[in-house]
């Protein structure tokens, strides 16, 4: 047996397990009964697991005990919300749009595979793919090299080398070089204070760091005191500093 041919059968088995279960649903739709689950149900296991979540945050000390307690109570009242809700079955499709849509689903899955899957080209090596991800992470080093050389050669307090030191920051970040990205953007609001970016500075100093220190809470403190009341940021920001304070 080919290779090609294996494929396709692994592609059959994945569909026929697939519909499986929702050949039950649709039958159990057909002799007129409902789904034996209830729209209750889902929202009080999300909320459950979101409090185990919050409790080993918190003993894992990723999050303050004061920011716990307030998330907490958050979702307990969610919880309680939910408990609340009348206990209605999901709606169930009828009998005829039900296979309808069991008959729909392999070749709208074909055609979607065969639009851009290849199943007769073979599969490309591990090795060749770590290749040309590194030869990749090589290209962007070499462009932040030119483009920190060329900084170098300005007046930092130039409004062309102040955005240059933000993008710089910004190719550091997604590289994950926080100390370097937290550089950057000191010199560019060194030369022009912006909050979005002092913001940015702190927050890449406290990864670096793995804490947020004294100067850090400072510059946090002083994006906050400059930005509007409705920034993004301003919740992580507050976070952070009530870090600063149970360090």
């Amino acid at each position: 047996m080919t290779g090609q041919a294996t494929l396709w059968i692994e592609i059959l088995l994945l569909c026929l397990l697939v519909l499986v279960p929702a050949g039950r649903a649709a039958i159990m739709a057909a002799r007129g009964k409902s789904i034996p689950r209830t729209r209750r149900e889902p929202a009080l296991a999300l909320h459950r697991a979101q409090l185990r979540e919050l409790e080993r945050d918190r003993d894992g000390g990723l999050i303050a005990p004061s920011e716990h307690d307030g998330a907490r109570l958050e979702v307990e009242r969610r919880l309680l919300r939910a408990a609340a809700t009348p206990d209605a079955p999901l709606p169930v499709l009828g009998r005829n749009r039900s296979w309808l849509v069991l008959a729909i689903i392999p070749p709208v899955a074909l055609l979607l595979y065969l639009s851009g899957g290849r199943p007769d080209l073979p599969a490309q090596p591990i090795g060749q793919r770590m290749a040309q991800a590194e030869t990749s992470e090589q290209e962007d080093a070499s462009l932040i090299d030119t483009l920190r050389q060329g900084l170098a050669k300005m007046n930092p307090a130039a409004p062309q080398a102040r955005q240059g030191y933000i993008l710089l920051g910004q190719a550091e970040a997604s590289r994950g070089n926080w100390g370097a990205a937290a550089a950057a953007w000191r010199v560019a609001i060194a030369h022009g204070f912006d909050p979005t970016v002092a913001m940015q500075a702190a927050e890449a100093q406290s990864r670096a760091d793995g804490a947020v220190g004294p100067e850090t809470a400072a510059l946090f403190r002083r994006a906050l005191d400059a930005a509007p009341a409705d920034a993004p940021w301003r919740q992580l920001a507050e976070q952070r500093l009530a870090q600063s304070e149970h360090h």
